[in-house]
């Protein structure tokens, strides 16, 4: 291995609620660049949590989230000429990275007025332990699960 290996990069906490998981998620979100815009419409995405759910955001935003995030997923290892799909555990970055971009993949597909909105209502599914974020978590639990017989190829 001839270089190094990046050093890893800390996120500051964003302005509203001190929070370096909603900074994080505000990053998935942007788009070309436009951190202003991407911050607004998380912001008001979680007014909108508020409105609808009558609890806070910011912990319908984290329930969000862990109901979300895989513990384990498939990868694919060649074996002998054979390509196996291998169930193998989650790392923590990897298990919220994955979680933002299920939540705003989902999110973007959803049939609402604005992005806002639409990001509102895949939040408030996904703390409630249903939508299309969560039907993707199970899936993969349910590949990984029925490819368990592969699990001696971990490496």
């Amino acid at each position: 291995m001839r270089k190094r290996r990046a050093e890893k990069r800390y996120i500051k906490p964003d302005p509203k609620f001190n929070d370096i998981l909603v900074s994080k998620f505000i990053n998935y979100i942007m788009w070309s660049g436009k951190k202003s815009t991407s911050r607004r419409l998380v912001y008001d995405s979680f007014d909108v949590i508020e409105q609808r759910t009558k609890k806070p955001a910011l912990e319908v935003f984290k329930k969000a989230v862990s109901n979300v995030s895989p513990m384990v997923e498939v990868r694919s290892r060649r074996v002998g000429g054979a390509t196996y799909q291998v169930p193998m555990e989650v790392r923590a970055e990897r298990r919220t990275a994955l979680a933002f971009r299920w939540l705003r993949n989902y999110a973007r597909d959803r049939k609402d007025k604005s992005m806002s909105l639409k990001l509102a209502a895949e939040l408030i599914a996904a703390s409630n332990g249903e939508g299309s974020s969560v039907k993707k978590k199970d899936d993969t639990h349910r590949m990984a699960e029925a490819n368990k017989a592969f699990a001696h190829f971990k490496w």
